[in-house]
Order: structure tokens, then C-alpha cells, then sequence
């Protein structure tokens, strides 16, 4: 499986696609895209790329993580999928915004697929493994590719650090708890891409992150 990463808004967050390169089937994860700028970036690399778009994933429903949900939707006839337990972040994406002195911008898309720990998306003959990580937000989600061996954290974990929890919802006990159950426990080798920031290694967090 391929992997490209995008940086959009201006946090800024780690926009990905995921693609296999035989079916050209993909997935947009986390899609950040504020700017129009951003969308005709995404739009381009798709159409370069003769790319379907098969899912558009989501980590977790803080609002800088959002702002293209909408527009990929729309362009591409794709559900939202994320988890329930955030569900309710999405009627607070205005006040998220404004706390931050960003102003709102586009639709709220609403969930049309819900995601559980364990469920499986598939890219081509690929898996992808949804995994629980709360803590940073209730719904909080890593999507794991072992044959390809990465994981992408979302704001779970990211290079020697871990994610805020003091957003509605945030726990630093449960994020710690999950981070350490659910993703220190794979292959040490696994590449990290998180929600921001540069990528790490399982191993490396696993040896050196000082919060875990």
C-alpha cells in the first residue's frame, strides 16, 4: 500500500491517502483541506493518480481534522466513517473553531458510517485495522496496515509526545492506557504517522516517548 501525506490548514494537520497500487482503490484520511487551494490539491493528486476513492476516514472529529469532510463527501459520493463516541463533537465545530479564532468554514458532514474497534477496511487485497485509542477524544481511532506495516495515530500519538486531553472528552489516564494496550503492543518496526507532525517508530516510542 502507498501513502501520501498532505499538509493542510493552518495548524496544520496531516491529511493522508492511502492507496493500493493495483486496484487504484484509496481512502482519505483526516481530510484538513480549509483552503480552496487545498481541496484543488487533493482533487489534482487523485485525478493524477487515476485513483477511486473507495472510504474517507477519520481519526477523531476535532474540527481541524474536518474541514474537507464535507467537500470530499460531495465530490466522490463517500460516507463519513468515524466513531460514534465523537459523534457529538460535530454540533461544537463552530464554538471549536472560534476558541481558536478560526473562523468557521463550509458544512458539517455528518457520520454515515459508524467505526468499531477491529473493524476492517480493505484496499485491494490490503487490510486496514481500525483501533480504539481514546483519550485525546472519546471516539479517538488508529488505522493500522500490517502487511505495509505503519499506522497512522491520529492525535493519539505522535514523535515523542501524546496527544492533548483537555478538549470535552479527553482523559490522559485512558489515552496513556489505550496508547499503551493498543499500540505499543505492535511490531516495534511499525512506522507512526500521526495527526501532526513528523513520523516516528513503535520501537522508538515504546523506548523513549517520556509521557508513556
Amino acid at each position: 500500500m502507498k501513502i501520501n501525506r498532505f499538509y493542510f490548514n493552518m495548524l496544520p494537520v496531516n491529511s493522508y491517502v492511502l492507496w493500493d497500487d493495483e486496484s487504484r482503490e484509496c481512502s482519505i484520511v483526516d481530510a484538513g483541506c480549509y483552503y480552496p487551494k487545498e481541496e484543488e490539491t487533493l482533487a489534482r493528486f487523485i485525478a493524477d493518480n487515476r485513483l477511486t476513492v473507495k472510504y474517507l476516514l477519520a481519526t477523531h472529529l476535532h474540527f481541524d481534522h474536518c474541514f474537507g469532510n464535507a467537500f470530499v463527501a460531495q465530490r466522490y459520493g463517500v460516507a463519513l466513517s468515524a466513531s460514534q463516541a465523537d459523534e457529538f463533537l460535530l454540533q461544537h465545530m463552530p464554538q471549536q473553531c472560534q476558541a481558536f479564532g478560526i473562523p468557521f468554514k463550509g458544512e458539517i458532514e455528518p457520520i454515515g458510517h459508524y467505526i468499531d474497534h477491529g473493524d476492517i477496511f480493505t484496499l485491494g487485497t490490503e487490510e486496514i485495522r481500525a483501533i480504539a485509542v481514546p483519550g485525546h477524544s472519546p471516539g479517538s481511532l488508529a488505522f493500522y496496515a500490517p502487511e505495509s506495516g505503519f499506522v497512522l495515530s491520529g492525535d493519539a500519538l505522535f514523535q515523542l509526545s501524546i496527544g492533548r486531553t483537555d478538549f470535552p472528552g479527553g482523559n490522559q489516564r485512558q489515552l496513556i492506557e489505550s496508547i499503551h494496550k493498543n499500540l505499543l503492543t505492535l511490531p516495534p518496526e511499525t512506522v507512526v504517522y500521526p495527526g501532526h507532525g513528523p513520523e516516528t517508530e513503535i520501537g522508538i516510542e515504546r523506548n523513549e516517548n517520556p509521557f508513556l
